[in-house]
């Protein structure tokens, strides 16, 4: 259950309202001669306090993490998935990847056509449980930080649900961008 829900169940039933989620951003401050191509991604990024990476980063990090309001968390995170995640590459609708992705999702009834919707609903859920600290820390490299994000679809006839892992990259200001529509079971 998110966090507003759990406001108006508490408020409803008379019951004291939880605790606002706490999150924090990653600062990078320019204090020496040299900088890390890591915590330069890192710069800006959100996370929630519970799911935040290692810090220091590494001996002499120069980096520190400031409180931010949830608030601005819940009103200011937007998610991003790029239409050619789906297609050419997830249904490979050009015949280069070899991956065969498209293969579960063609057995629970989808095909390209369903791009758009897939993307729309992945953005969706991605956002509302990067908002919700619904999300594992995944590799973090000079491309930046990777989480990971469970998402879950119904089968097209209608016999029931899907679940699986999607990949994301944090970016600063609290954007996600889509690596992977499908990274795993």
């Amino acid at each position: 259950m998110d966090y507003l829900s759990q406001v108006v169940k508490a408020a409803s039933s008379g019951k004291p309202i939880p605790q606002e989620p706490e999150w924090n951003v990653w600062i990078h401050r320019n204090t020496g001669k040299t900088h890390c191509e890591i915590c330069l991604k890192l710069h800006e990024c959100w996370f929630a306090k519970e799911k935040t990476l290692k810090w220091p980063h590494h001996p002499f990090c120069h980096c520190i993490f400031v409180d931010i309001p949830y608030v601005n968390v819940m009103y200011n995170c937007t998610s991003n998935a790029a239409y050619s995640k789906f297609d050419p590459y997830f249904f490979n609708t050009n015949g280069s990847y070899s991956h065969h992705k498209e293969d579960m999702f063609i057995s629970w009834g989808y095909t390209v056509e369903d791009s758009n919707w897939l993307k729309a609903e992945i953005e969706r859920q991605g956002l509302q449980k990067y908002i919700n600290g619904k999300y594992t820390l995944n590799k973090l490299d000079c491309n930046g930080q990777r989480i990971n994000i469970r998402v879950e679809i119904p089968r097209k006839d209608g016999s029931g649900t899907v679940s699986f892992i999607t990949g994301w990259m944090v970016r600063p200001d609290g954007h996600i961008q889509l690596a992977t529509p499908y990274g795993d079971e």
